[in-house]
């Protein structure tokens, strides 16, 4: 099929797709073979289940690994720092190193960048102004969202997270037309103005939108593109394999897959890929870069796998974004919390005898509730509160929205650490 030009970002979108199978299963094998060679975690890995890498590895091996998870980097990582153990190229060869929750320290080799293709197809281009609100401190967001943009020719304004009304006055006097950041975020920026005077759609030249960090609601995706005229796309992002593992085309019917990436829907209990359609864990092995070693990265995100065509012309397979979480970590507001971390964050603090924490949804934004029992001995609430939401923002990188205290056996014996109460419609 002729590629229409300036329709997609590279020639690859529209390969046929058994030639982009087929060219995945080369990368995978070339991937695994020099992982086991130049990765101490990747050869553990390999080792521990009796598979000797050679050109014959393709997608159905690997339902012999383990699946990975942040939870297992965090311990390979305090077992051999700073890494883990999966680095698989030159040190002096690494560009950047950011710090995720955990601490999880993540690198970036130089000359890579894998989120590219998902703002071209959000419709970014030469003479469009985006802000980009995602952090540039510590966090890789900032930093990689900016150099993906900038492959598209975009000027980027650099603003990352801060002051909302400073935003505002950017936006107007440079006459932003793209944002980056999460849908609850701009619809917060958008009511702000709005309580300001403006006329939003009126006053401001914004006509793009690219989300991650957060699921985008059916019916928050309807004011952004009905009240407020706005192009809407989101991406399937994940820190640890490093970029946009799917992404959104103009259709809007399930986020297309990235060739840098092999991605699996499996069984979250037995680790076997499941059919199309069927919902499971996203799994996630890089194909894109010889410095990760790592193999089989389980997200705790659910979808499913389309396989249908898509009228975009884009012949990738897609995901149906996602539709939940599993496992010990639940994202808010873009960051994980992660169940170690928080019992790290209480574990200080004596007089507290047990906690779980409750997310919920109020007003298009997620709602982060911490709930403590306390021992018997007297405690000064307020403080202690304002002790533990600070620990918390420190070690999590985000606050609780409200920290409730609560009577003993309120939290009964068997429970899960996080509840997620969300509702996505």
């Amino acid at each position: 099929m002729a590629v229409e030009q300036g329709r997609y970002f590279d020639d690859s979108e529209s390969r046929p797709l058994q030639q982009r199978e087929e060219i995945k299963n080369r990368k995978l094998a070339a991937t695994i073979e020099y992982a086991y060679d130049h990765s101490r975690a990747a050869k553990n890995l390999l080792d521990f289940v009796g598979i000797k890498p050679s050109s014959g590895f393709n997608l159905s091996d690997l339902e012999r690994l383990p699946i990975t998870r942040k939870t297992d980097l965090i311990e390979l990582q305090k077992s051999f720092a700073p890494f883990g153990g999966l680095l698989a190229g030159p040190a002096e060869d690494v560009e950047r190193i950011f710090i995720s929750p955990g601490p999880i320290y993540e690198f970036q080799p130089a000359g890579i960048n894998w989120f590219a293709r998902s703002f071209y197809a959000a419709g970014f281009r030469k003479g469009d102004i985006v802000v980009n609100t995602f952090t540039y401190h510590m966090s890789p967001a900032g930093m990689l969202f900016h150099e993906g943009l900038r492959q598209c020719g975009v000027t980027v304004v650099v603003m990352g997270t801060g002051n909302t009304e400073a935003l505002i006055q950017a936006m107007l006097d440079i006459k932003v037309t793209g944002f980056l950041g999460t849908p609850t975020f701009l619809m917060s920026v958008i009511k702000r103005a709005e309580e300001m005077g403006y006329n939003f759609s009126e006053n401001f030249a914004l006509k793009k939108t690219w989300f991650t960090g957060e699921m985008l609601p059916a019916s928050l995706r309807k004011t952004f593109e009905e009240t407020y005229k706005l192009s809407t796309s989101q991406a399937y992002a994940v820190t640890e394999p490093g970029g946009a593992i799917a992404y959104e085309c103009e259709a809007k019917a399930g986020l297309h897959l990235d060739d840098d990436y092999i991605v699996e829907i499996v069984d979250a209990q037995t680790g076997k890929q499941v059919d199309p359609g069927e919902v499971g864990e996203i799994v996630v092995t890089p194909l894109q870069n010889k410095f990760w070693g790592l193999v089989r990265f389980g997200t705790g995100d659910m979808s499913s796998l389309i396989t249908q065509p898509c009228t975009c012309g884009r012949t990738s397979n897609r995901i149906a974004g996602v539709l939940g979480r599993t496992g010990d970590a639940v994202k808010v507001r873009g960051m994980f919390i992660v169940v170690k971390q928080a019992a790290l964050v209480v574990s200080g603090f004596e007089n507290v005898n047990r906690f779980q924490i409750i997310v919920t949804r109020q007003y298009d934004r997620d709602e982060m509730a911490l709930l403590l029992e306390l021992k018997n001995e007297p405690v000064e609430r307020a403080k202690l509160a304002d002790e533990i939401s600070e620990k918390f923002q420190n070690i999590c990188r985000l606050k609780p929205d409200s920290i409730q205290y609560v009577e003993p056996g309120t939290i009964p014996d068997l429970y899960k650490t996080i509840e997620d109460h969300r509702k996505w419609d």
